[in-house]
């Protein structure tokens, strides 16, 4: 059974490729809103991130515990509303996190991929390498006509990017 989601916060997957600005876009959000935040990342085995570390994708037998994982946390905040930044980059990805949280919206941050490459590479101590991006590009499949959700362009400032989040919830 789904609560109504006009009696709490909403939960909301920021959602997007490396160097997208899940995080800061979540943390942002979730500041607006009040809400808690987590960065999926965080939820990733030491076997995973020596994996992504070493310049290898993952693949969906490593990402399939990771997503019970998230979609586990945002159903543990269903009666508040939640932030989370995740990748998020398939449809049956994001079916996992449905199937824990079925009131989640999306926002998928998506633009340019050299101002993606540059971002993950300018970012110091992160697991992910640039290398990885074109894997995730190739991965992604946009949100479809029947998903919860809100496409922004990563480009835009953060400021802009949550408020018209905002304004799309109601």
């Amino acid at each position: 059974m789904t609560t109504d989601p006009t009696d709490h916060g909403p939960l909301v997957v920021v959602m997007g490729v490396s160097g997208s600005g899940k995080t800061t876009v979540g943390q942002a959000l979730a500041d607006r809103l009040g809400l808690p935040c987590a960065d999926a990342d965080s939820f990733h085995s030491e076997a995973s991130v020596a994996k992504m570390a070493s310049g290898h994708p993952l693949d969906d037998d490593d990402r399939a515990p990771w997503l019970v994982t998230v979609g586990a946390w945002l159903a543990g905040h269903a009666d508040s509303g939640a932030v989370v930044g995740c990748s998020a980059l398939r449809r049956r990805y994001r079916d996992v996190l449905r199937q824990a949280a079925p009131d989640v919206v999306f926002l998928h941050l998506t633009g340019d991929p050299a101002v993606l490459a540059a971002r993950v590479a300018n970012r110091p101590g992160h697991f992910m390498p640039a290398s990885l991006i074109e894997s995730q590009l190739s991965t992604l499949e946009p949100l479809e006509a029947d998903e919860r959700g809100t496409v922004l362009d990563l480009g835009a400032p953060v400021d802009d990017l949550v408020s018209a989040f905002v304004q799309g919830l109601g």
